[in-house]
């Protein structure tokens, strides 16, 4: 029989053939060795020209297409293609791995780029949208990620002159980006008139913020900042591919084929024209080329052509496939592409050159004697036909096909080349019908084979090899598929050619005698084996595996539906849930129930996961429960953390912290201290299905966690961070075992299913190799691993029972230590234990020489003192650990045993073992209860506190139902083959057994009182009824249509009512088993024995919304008949008041089993509820506690599935009320305005002539702003310096306010409305504001308020926009809210730009999220009817509800503010005015009324504790919107505002030294004094808007705004601040000063305008004669009319001579919409009406006439222009004035300047006139949403500008040119 084991031998890569030159550019360097590195394929070549020796890296599986040198010149960068494609970081000596990037891009990675001292790398996706990213590489952490553009992006450069800066270019563009935070921002370069847009190849930085570039045109671009500044036209003839820097100058070369120098200055130097050289021809291209200069002066050139290197030639761009190697000298030619090839036929000849054999390929061959064979198939359908046949081979002999194989005996084939025949049936897979292998050689020397396929892979097979499945070792460096493949004539190499990667490998042969010699040496390093893969063959010589790990293997831990479903399967049943928070439900019942005890271990496919903490307690896990025990006390404390099956435990160095991993979709890792079972970091989002094996390094900070995905991915965490440090798919096979090399926490090992692996980091990556076994065998499945003394010796142990001794990767020895599986070992300092299936634990010297002493694990060495009963001797063992003078011993059946050194053993815990548990009974008056299994085991266990299995019974078959006779004294159990037994009670021996059904007895029951009648259900669907004194059947209950799954008596013995799978509720009469039909309120009057069903009314409640996808398993009422608890498919227990009517009752829920719970019982007084649940095989106990009892306790239990059930669905006042206190103003917000206006078609006009010679205008500055935006947002008013300064927003702005002074200073970097606002309290960072924006993607920004620089830009996954930001209390984290529809919640590292941890906030709106003052982990988040406590653990959020039930008749409110007291108190604000005091998160007491309304916003003062509060309130002589409280809200001191309001809402508090900071609704920010209460008006602004009108005093620095918010207001620039406001009781919509400025005109929103005097404010008069809005009113210059334009498209003449009673004289006829501005003439004699059908008309005035005259038209002056329609104007409307429109326009005094306002919220300034379309433009930014007007002031000093939404004012000073 031919071997089928891998070969011996082995091929050792030793030249490649070939440079990458289509495609790429600038990958060539010299390193500091003075060797050049380059790529081709899919393999990294260091090539050195002195000794022409080429050293080759070989991590990437596939094309490398990018390359990067270090600053420092000995590492390398490279980028591949492929789906998930990754760069390796590698050293250029040792060519070995440093760091793995990955995880990120995908397609590709186009460029990289090296920064100036090496410590960050730039990559460049090739995605659509080509991805850039930065890595701290040696972390293999990415610190920032931005699309780059949406075309292919060529070259990438960091500016090596300003830290923090890159550019990148590629088709039509550059780009030039800085890195802030989190947040790359690119700036496009403006080609502008210097040069024509241009595909930009390569680049250069220089000096200066100087950036070269090189064209596709053969210029090179000069650019300075983001300007095109000078072009060098024709420095190439073609394309300039590359371009590198030096300290003498620069070089470039192109398309061209030639290399120029050039001076610093790009003035050109030399020219080399590669095209004239020795290897020259036409139309070579120069990709990359380096100059390596030398301190010693010497230059050293490499240039690379395409697919050309100096030193090496390769082919250039087309597959290779044929060669032939002719006989001595051993060169080899190529055929260059597909052309010169027919489809000829694979051939070979015997050695007498006769008999030839051919299969359907494409190949020219020549036989010995040099006769020339060709023959090409019919058609494509023979060959398909030949190889469906399966018979692809033919042999001729003189011509003539053989058919007899018998005439082939005995033939010496001279070659072959053949991929089919007898020989090399081997090299196809077992298994599956490919055709992919493209060529084969054999060497019948050595016996090997060598084949190439599609995959890029050269294998070795032995020869022959006669089964399909062969094994064989592999290699790799093609990248794609290797099209040939031949031996030399001497054998001694093979030669390979790849396709489409155009390369050729030369590989050396070794021989085995020869690789023995070599064993010392370590396989090459790669990120895949190159050794021998695994095939699928038979492997006789392999023993077969354990039953028990066969058995491990077949688990699967899939669900088809996991808790993390829930919420999305909630969400499903949206319809449900409003029907039924619509509806009046039943309260949650007031009792509750605590876990006090499990029985039970994991020990059936779990190892290694019990040990002692550091107090002597034992820390273990089942279901999905960290049990930490007292095994003095007999009591249990329980981590409650995990939802699923925990599946593995370790424990920390140090004893006290515990890590365990869970099922889960994206499964989850909880570390926790096993001292207050309180969590300290959950690890998840990278292990899917579940996490099998965990271990600490031995420092503790570290982590290796592997998962059950199809890949057993490993990943290195450092746990306190949460951080992932490095992932890798581990095996396709499972992984029992991962161990962190205890003195290098670099390293580790994994062992598994014919599996043991070594482990190195690099960087984000882990590269591994499998332990070489040499002579010794083969790779056994490995069940344990551990270190041993030093850092290069490893154990593990085996499947067969040996122990293998591992040396680095070597195995060195092995030793025989169980009969059966080493399932455990543990290291000791001077030894190790050991623990098998064979039941024995045995000590061994620290060599495995001696076996020191064992211990058997026998009922016999059982110690008095144990609690229970061991089930069998040698029970398999799982676990093992050493502490404290024992041994702790875990086995497969689910014991825990301690073993004495002396030989005593102490059974400590005990349960069932595999197999799912259903079957519960308690005791009618004894604290014990019986289980029975599917494990063949009935048990009874004593419910008192020694908490211990009494008594045990194995069966022939496993059961599914039990039950205690009424007396106590027999025990009924239902079983798995339709029988069942009565056993005694205490004895459990059979008192009488019966089988009369085939299927599983599902439930068993006796009658109540004497117990005379047993009822047996079974799952065919009867009822069988016993007579237990005669032992008789007596009747049997038909008609349920599917099995049957509960069943109850009622109180008199006669009445059964069942429950069945099909959801049927049944009755039958006993004991003859007539079906009886009993209405629903019938059955509520019975007197029932017993309550488990599941069905009927009084049970509708019990089913949760998402009935559909989970079952309700199980349900027990207490004797009182108040309280049922329910167990169902999800693990859940839950607690229900019965009845439960009604849909989706509320409930108590609690986690602790993990998946379904299949039976609940309470036990016979009340005092305990005993549950079961199914797969994880644990006996839970729980008490069960009045309401009142539990005050002191934190309470375990989550609430109903409803999160707004708790109010009942009542609101505490009107939503109208809400949306005017800006509750939810924010969805109205963050949509834009809708677009009114398409472009304009004005009519022609001529050009104003009002200019007189003055100096135009250059910029504008923002000067001062006014307002402040409190409608809708709170906490956003804060002191800095000690209450010198004021912070606060409005808009898109930052403004800092300086009390003293009144003079503002600005943050203007973002673009778009400013919501929240906060200021770090920590000394550390003094000064120091984070602000959050809306936006699709919004950014946060963190920026120093007096320098205005921006510090951190955090672009986040929140849509829409942030709405709350809070900083912890070092600093150093951030806390944002989203106001996407999960509101999510994140946390940031804002100096890193870092995103720490991520998740859904709440369904419903979050108006607030706080850290507490004290704490860098605690906060609280508080919004529409919630309130949440969350921990920050490691990079998880975990969340807890306020629990409302220790108050009596507490409801749920929508909770607006939050603060926080000592020792752990909270207090939130609600929107009915009270106050909640919660500690921890119960609700401990209320403040009733704090406020008479909304309490908005609340302060913790952190010097003193004091907390102020700002609500809604009606000024009192008792009240006022602010109050100052101590430290635990019992007392205040209320504060009025001064500010003449009806009402005062408050939306921001801050307290200072002696003084409070108030913001309020009404846009003011008031200053309180503490002492004497006296108020300070720092800050005024319209509270609603939009502000439409807005008017310029025609003589001083006044100007007047009018509002929505139905006030006009004077304002003072030169003092700062408001003059006076007049409420007017509507909405105002317009306002105009008079010529001389004494009276002013104010055209409101319902029609009517007034006429105020200025000095008086009188009203002198008013006029309503239209009945919509007045858009327009100007004075005429000579002060005789007013025009009064409306959107009646009319505009209005009054004539104001005539005194008060403004009687109308005309108006404008033929208006054809409604009307946007008007202008006077200069005479007054006519008037200029813009119009909302962009038609701008003239009228004569008064007599309202149209003007047609354009000659006439062309000579008027007119006195001011707002206009946004005319000739003179057309350049101000931009490209896409069909999505913005420009909403207004004013004309400088001066006539030569003008500035618009548009719906972008952008200020522009233009040139006036600009007849011109798309005119040039400055444009300022600040204002959010659109503006509605803008005006200059006297003499063209200031802008004024007023925003719509935004409320805000906004003066920009006027920058003049000069003379």
């Amino acid at each position: 029989m031919a071997d089928q084991s891998a070969p011996n031998c082995h091929l050792r890569l030793e030249w490649v053939y070939g440079y990458r030159g289509h495609q790429c550019r600038n990958n060539l360097y010299y390193t500091a060795a003075k060797e050049i590195v380059y790529f081709v394929a899919g393999v990294g070549v260091v090539y050195s020209p002195r000794e022409h020796r080429q050293k080759f890296y070989l991590g990437h599986q596939d094309d490398i297409i990018s390359l990067a040198l270090h600053p420092e010149r000995v590492l390398v960068a490279t980028g591949q293609v492929g789906k998930e494609p990754y760069i390796c970081v590698w050293d250029s000596y040792t060519v070995q791995t440093i760091s793995i990037l990955k995880d990120v891009h995908t397609h590709g990675i186009a460029c990289l780029a090296f920064d100036l001292d090496g410590q960050r790398l730039v990559s460049v996706g090739l995605d659509s949208k080509n991805t850039i990213c930065v890595w701290d590489w040696r972390k293999g952490k990415m610190l920032s990620m931005a699309p780059g553009h949406t075309d292919r992006i060529f070259d990438i450069s960091w500016d090596l002159y300003q830290p923090n800066k890159l550019v990148s270019c590629g088709v039509k563009h550059i780009k030039f980006w800085s890195l802030c935070g989190n947040s790359l921002t690119p700036k496009r370069g403006v080609f502008g008139k210097t040069g024509d847009l241009q595909t930009i190849l390569c680049l250069a930085c220089a000096r200066d913020e100087v950036t070269h570039s090189g064209a596709l045109n053969g210029d090179i671009y000069v650019w300075k900042g983001i300007n095109l500044v000078r072009t060098i036209q024709g420095a190439h003839t073609a394309g300039i591919f590359s371009m590198n820097a030096c300290e003498e100058g620069f070089a470039t070369g192109g398309r061209d084929g030639c290399v120029r120098l050039w001076d610093l200055n790009f003035k050109p130097i030399t020219v080399i024209d590669l095209r004239e050289t020795d290897q020259g021809y036409k139309g070579k291209t120069v990709l990359p080329f380096l100059l390596y200069h030398e301190r010693g002066g010497t230059s050293y050139w490499c240039v690379v052509s395409f697919g050309r290197l100096c030193w090496s030639d390769g082919c250039c761009a087309m597959s290779l496939w044929p060669r032939a190697l002719p006989p001595p000298p051993p060169s080899a030619p190529t055929s260059y592409g597909w052309g010169l090839m027919l489809p000829i036929i694979k051939r070979m000849f015997d050695e007498d050159g006769f008999t030839v054999q051919f299969s359907i390929h494409s190949e020219l061959c020549l036989s010995s004697d040099s006769i020339l064979l060709i023959l090409v198939p019919n058609s494509l359908e023979e060959k398909e036909e030949y190889i469906i046949k399966n018979k692809p081979l033919h042999l001729f002999l003189g011509g003539k096909e053989v058919t007899n194989k018998e005439e082939l005996k005995g033939t010496k084939w001279a070659s072959w080349t053949c991929v089919y025949g007898l020989e090399v049936n081997g090299i196809w897979p077992k298994y599956s019908d490919i055709n992919d292998i493209n060529s084969v050689d054999g060497n019948f020397n050595g016996q090997v084979l060598v084949t190439a396929d599609d995959y890029g892979i050269v294998k070795l097979f032995r020869y022959p090899c006669l089964r399909k499945g062969a094994k064989f070792k592999k290699y790799l460096g093609h990248s794609a598929h290797v099209t040939n493949v031949r031996w030399s004539h001497d054998h001694q190499w093979v030669v390979s050619i790849g396709g489409a990667d155009h390369s050729v490998f030369q590989w050396k042969f070794i021989p085995e005698r020869k690789l023995k010699d070599s064993l010392h040496i370590a396989p090459q390093e790669s990120l895949v084996d190159s050794n021998s893969d695994e095939s699928d063959s038979d492997q006789s010589d392999v023993p077969e595996l354990d039953s028990e790990i066969e058995q491990e293997t077949q688990i699967t831990y899939r669900r088809q539906v996991y808790k993390e479903d829930l919420p999305q399967l909630k969400e499903q049943c949206k319809e449900k849930r409003k029907s039924a928070a619509s509806k009046r439900r039943e309260r949650a019942p007031g009792n509750s129930i605590r876990l006090h005890f499990v029985h039970g271990y994991r020990g059936y496919d779990c190892r290694s996961n019990l040990f002692y903490t550091q107090t002597g307690e034992i820390v273990y896990h089942v279901a999905a429960v960290g049990v930490v025990y007292n095994r003095q006390q007999n009591t249990q404390r329980f981590y409650l953390g995990h939802d699923d099956d925990i599946l593995c435990l370790a424990i920390h160095p140090l004893k006290d912290y515990v890590a365990t991993g869970q099922v889960g979709r994206d499964s989850s890792i909880h570390i926790w201290d096993t001292e207050t079972i309180k969590p300290l970091s959950v690890l998840k989002g990278y292990h899917q299905y579940g996490v099998c094996a965990v271990d600490f390094s031995a420092d503790g900070k570290r982590l290796a966690s592997v998962g059950i995905d199809d890949n057993h991915t490993i990943v290195l965490w450092d746990w306190k961070k949460g951080e992932k440090l490095s992932a890798v798919r581990g095996s396709k096979d499972k992984i029992f075992v991962i161990k962190i090399n205890p003195y290098m926490p670099d390293k580790l090992i994994t062992a598994g299913i014919k599996h043991m692996k070594f482990w190195r980091r690099a960087g984000g990556g882990l590269i591994g190799r499998k332990g070489c076994i040499g002579a010794m065998g083969r790779t056994d499945t490995m069940m344990c691993a551990v270190y041993g003394w030093t850092e290069e010796m490893a154990f593990s142990g085996t499947s067969t029972g040996d122990v293998c001794i591992w040396r680095d990767l070597f195995l060195i020895k092995t030793v025989k230590a169980h009969d059966g599986p080493v399932f455990s070992m543990h290291a000791l300092e001077k030894g190790f234990v050991t623990g098998g299936k064979d039941g024995v634990v045995a000590l061994w010297d620290d060599t495995f020489e001696r076996c020191l002493k064992t211990y058997a694990i026998k009922r016999a060495a059982l110690a008095p003192g144990s609690k229970g009963l061991l089930l069998e001797d040698n029970p398999s063992i799982r676990a093992i650990s050493l502490g404290h003078g024992h041994i702790l011993v875990g086995t497969k059946n689910g014991e825990i045993l301690e073993v004495d050194k002396s030989g005593p053993i102490t059974l400590l815990v005990q349960g069932h073992m595999e197999g799912e548990v259903w079957g519960l009974a308690t005791h009618p008056h004894l604290p014990i209860c019986a289980t029975v299994s599917d494990d063949k085991t009935l048990r009874i266990w004593d419910l008192s506190p020694s908490h211990c299995m009494l008594a045990v019974r194995k069966l022939k078959k496993g059961g599914r139902c039990c039950c205690f006779s009424p007396d106590g004294k027999a025990l009924a159990v239902g079983l798995h083959d339709g029988s069942f037994l009565i056993v005694n009670a205490d004895t459990l021996e059979d008192l009488v057994s019966f089988h009369h059904r085939k299927d599983v007895i599902s439930e068993i029951r006796f009658s109540p009182g004497a117990g005379k009648y047993l009822a047996v259900a079974s799952c065919d669907s009867f009822v069988d009824i016993y007579n237990v004194m005669s032992s008789k059947r007596v009747g049997i209950c038909k008609g349920a249509s599917s099995y049957i799954t509960h069943m109850d008596w009622d109180i008199r013995g006669k009445l059964l009512q069942i429950n069945t799978g099909a959801k049927e509720q049944l009755f039958f009469e006993a004991p003859r088993g007539k079906r009886q039909t009993i209405s629903s309120l019938e059955v509520e009057k019975i007197g029932w024995a017993s309550w488990t069903s599941v069905l009927g009314s009084c049970c509708e409640g019990i089913w949760p919304i998402i009935g559909e996808v989970t079952d309700v398993t199980a349900s027990c009422l207490t004797s009182d008949s108040k309280v049922l608890a329910t167990g169902d498919d999800f693990g859940f227990v839950k607690l229900f008041h019965f009845p439960a009517k009604g849909k989706f009752g509320k409930f108590k829920r609690y986690v602790a089993h993990s998946t379904h719970v299949t039976n609940v019982r309470w036990t016979h007084e009340d005092s305990l509820l005993v549950t079961v649940g199914g797969a994880d095989t644990s006996l839970m106990l729980w008490t069960y506690e009045m309401e009142g009892h539990r005050e002191s306790r934190q309470c375990d239990s989550e609430e109903s599935d409803l999160d707004s059930e708790e109010d009942g669905g009542q609101l505490y006042c009107s939503i109208t009320e809400w949306v005017t206190d800006g509750l939810f103003l924010f969805t109205v917000l963050c949509f834009r305005p809708p677009v009114s206006r398409a472009l304009p078609q004005p009519e022609k006009l001529q050009t104003n002539n009002v200019g007189k010679k003055k100096r135009p205008i250059e910029d504008l500055v923002l000067e001062l702003v006014f307002g402040y935006r409190g409608k809708d947002c709170r906490n956003n008013v804060h002191y800095l310096n000690d209450g010198a300064d004021i912070i606060y927003h409005t808009a898109s702005v930052g403004i800092l306010y300086n009390v003293a002074t009144g003079s503002q200073s600005f943050y203007q970097e973002h673009n778009d409305d400013i919501l929240c606002l906060t200021v770090n309290q920590h000394p550390k960072f003094i000064n120091l504001v984070a602000t959050g924006q809306v936006a699709t993607a919004p950014s946060i920004h963190v920026w120093d308020a007096m320098s205005k620089q921006t510090l951190s830009v955090l672009r986040c996954y929140h849509s829409k926009g942030v709405c709350s930001v809070s900083f912890s209390a070092t600093g150093k984290l951030l806390l944002s809210v989203g106001l996407d529809p999960e509101h999510t919640i994140t946390i940031w590292k804002w100096q890193e730009g870092a995103k720490i941890a991520s998740k859904a906030g709440h369904n419903q709106r979050i108006f607030v999220a706080e850290f507490r003052p004290d704490s860098d982990t605690q906060f609280v988040s508080v919004g529409v009817k919630h309130v949440r406590f969350w921990t920050l653990a490691g990079r998880a959020l975990l969340s807890k509800k306020g629990l409302l039930s220790s108050v009596e008749d507490a409801r749920m409110q929508t909770m607006l503010s939050v603060a926080f007291g000592a020792n752990n108190l909270t207090f939130t604000g609600t929107i009915s005015g009270d106050v909640c005091v919660w500690k921890d998160h119960v609700l401990v007491r209320i403040v009733a009324k704090a406020h008479n309304g909304p309490v908005f916003t609340m302060y913790t003062t952190l010097r003193d504790g004091l907390i102020i509060t700002g609500g809604k309130e009606r000024p009192s002589k008792e009240g006022g919107a602010v109050k100052l409280w101590d430290q635990e809200l019992k007392r205040c001191r209320a504060f009025r505002l001064e500010t003449g309001q009806l009402t005062d809402c408050v939306r921001s508090v801050c307290r200072g030294k002696g003084k409070i900071l108030v913001g309020t609704r009404n846009a003011e920010i008031i200053e309180v004094g503490e002492k004497n209460a006296a108020c300070n008006i720092l800050i005024n602004g319209h509270m609603d808007g939009p502000i439409w009108g807005l008017a310029t005093h025609p003589s001083r620095d006044f100007f007047l705004s009018a509002a929505e918010d139905g006030t006009v207001r004077l304002w003072d620039i030169a003092e700062k601040k408001m003059l006076n406001k007049v409420s007017l009781g509507h909405a105002a919509r317009t306002v105009s000063y008079s010529p001389e400025g004494d009276m002013v005109a104010i055209g409101m929103k319902n029609g009517e305008f007034i006429i105020l005097l200025v000095t008086s404010l009188q009203i002198w008069g008013k006029k309503r004669d239209r009945r919509s809005a007045i858009q327009d009113i100007r004075f005429s210059p000579d002060s005789h009319y007013l025009a009064v334009g409306t959107s009646e498209n009319a505009v209005d003449f009054y004539d104001l001579t005539l005194g008060p009673t403004l009687n109308r004289v005309s108006y404008c006829k033929d208006i054809p919409s409604f009307v946007i501005q008007m202008d006077f003439s200069a005479d007054s004699s006519y008037l200029q009406v813009s119009t909302g059908s962009y038609k701008r008309q003239v009228y004569e005035v008064p007599l309202g006439k149209q003007l047609m005259d354009q000659t006439v038209i062309d000579r008027i002056t007119w006195a001011t222009w707002t206009s946004v329609l005319g000739d003179e104007v057309v350049g101000i409307w931009s490209r896409h004035a069909e999505k913005a429109d420009v909403n207004c326009a004013c004309v400088s005094h001066s006539g030569i300047s003008l500035v618009t306002g548009d719906d972008f919220g952008m200020v522009k300034l233009f040139d006036f006139p600009c007849p011109e379309k798309f005119a040039k433009h400055k444009r300022f930014l600040g204002h959010s949403a659109h503006l509605t007007n803008i005006r200059f002031t006297s003499g063209d000093k200031y802008v004024v500008s007023a925003g719509g939404d935004d409320c805000s004012l906004f003066i920009w000073k006027c920058v003049h040119m000069p003379h």
